[in-house]
């Protein structure tokens, strides 16, 4: 974006703007309703109050940018067909606006695009072109198409229109909660971050907004201690949601200009907070959608400006997605449950003689732990005995100290036995 186009933006009548914007989306996206949530206020010490954005109609709070930037195009540039580059939230909400006003939409998505987000985007009627291994390439593919064949091209986060839409959700969390003191919100691209600031510093500018990125996705870290927007090197993260290359260069002037901090957090973080959320609050929450939370217990950690505001703090992170297919939030469950000592697998060298199997199930049963697997495998051991075999138990645990108290009972019983996870 050029720096006279980022001028006229920063310059806008953003109270306006935002207003406006809120009006388009009245009776389109859902005023989500504030949750509290005891059990992460008991874990990080602060009142903590969810802004669920995945249970919006298209799971995702990107309906709100995506719909306000087509409700400002006019007759022309629909008839010449929108296009647009997503990995699968924006693609969703640029299809159902493009049908709402009766025009053609074409999605180009990444490769590794779940597939329940692809499936969901051509239900709402949109052509789904998979092209490039992440966001940036597919964005190339769609800049090339808008260009060849003279389509309009909507961004997904670096534009003005779709950052006021993203904005009303900070509207509504000043609304709901008029006591808030610090707002944390995931960032990709930025859209969301940049509207979320934007609508903050415009309405009520002593409440603190705070970034959250995973560590494997540094353009937001690396662009802030630069200075200027920077490219990553590389992305390592299964949040998809927010791996992109590189920020917006309207989100960084409007995020370097109004955003208090940034933090950073895991992947195990992101996974445990998607399994949290479902335990506790009943609530699907894609990789993406779990980075403001998992943000939440590194804030007193990381964030100076955060540890040194006066309390108390009353923290809304926001939830930016939902839409996680059924394989992802298998495999996420089944690391958290592994992480929180739930589930764990050990190896144990057996004699291969009758019998020996019934010893170790007994030892498992008396200590209460359900088997979920077994492997008995005659080519796996590694000589503690001359005819050995190796058998791998994956079992159901109570947590740490069960897990312990499995192997040490184990092994006081003469088995020669290994934690493999």
């Amino acid at each position: 974006m050029d720096t006279s186009t980022i001028t006229a933006c920063l310059e806008a009548d953003h109270a306006a703007d935002l207003r406006k914007a809120a009006q388009r989306l009245e009776g389109v996206a859902r005023h989500t309703l504030i949750e509290q949530s005891d059990d992460l206020g008991a874990r990080i010490g602060h009142r903590v109050l969810l802004k669920p954005e995945n249970l919006q109609l298209t799971g995702s709070f990107k309906i709100r940018g995506a719909y306000n930037k087509v409700a400002s195009l006019d007759q022309d540039e629909l008839d010449r067909g929108i296009v647009t580059a997503s990995a699968g939230n924006h693609a969703q909400g640029v299809a159902f606006a493009a049908r709402s006003r009766g025009a053609k939409a074409t999605i180009v998505m990444p490769r590794i695009t779940p597939p329940l987000k692809v499936d969901a985007t051509r239900a709402y009627g949109a052509e789904v072109v998979l092209q490039g291994e992440v966001f940036d390439e597919s964005s190339d593919y769609a800049l090339g198409l808008a260009r060849d064949r003279g389509m309009t091209f909507v961004p997904p986060f670096d534009d003005y229109e779709v950052v006021c839409g993203q904005g009303t959700i900070a509207m509504e969390i000043l609304q709901d909660v008029p006591d808030v003191t610090d707002i944390v919100v995931p960032l990709g691209g930025g859209g969301l971050g940049a509207g979320v600031a934007l609508a903050v510093k415009t309405f009520k500018p002593d409440v603190r907004v705070i970034g959250a990125t995973p560590v494997g996705s540094p353009a937001w870290r690396e662009s802030l201690t630069a200075g200027h927007v920077v490219a990553a090197d590389q992305m390592r993260t299964a949040a998809e949601g927010v791996a992109v290359r590189r920020p917006g260069d309207l989100n960084y002037a409007l995020l370097s200009r109004y955003m208090d901090d940034l933090v950073q957090v895991t992947e195990s973080d992101i996974s445990e907070m998607i399994l949290f959320m479902l335990e506790k609050h009943k609530l699907v929450v894609e990789a993406a959608g779990a980075v403001s939370l998992a943000a939440l217990g590194q804030l007193d950690l990381q964030s100076d400006v955060f540890r040194s505001a006066p309390g108390p703090h009353v923290i809304v992170p926001i939830i930016s997605g939902g839409n996680i297919d059924t394989v992802t939030m298998g495999a996420v469950i089944q690391r958290g449950m592994i992480s929180r000592g739930r589930i764990m697998q050990f190896g144990v060298e057996l004699p291969d003689v009758p019998g020996q199997l019934v010893k170790v199930a007994t030892v498992l049963a008396d200590l209460r732990a359900n088997v979920i697997e077994l492997n008995h495998d005659q080519f796996k051991s590694s000589g503690h005995y001359d005819n050995g075999v190796l058998l791998e138990v994956t079992v159901e645990t109570n947590g740490p100290d069960h897990i312990t108290q499995i192997l040490d009972t184990l092994r006081s019983r003469g088995f020669h036995v290994h934690q493999n996870y």
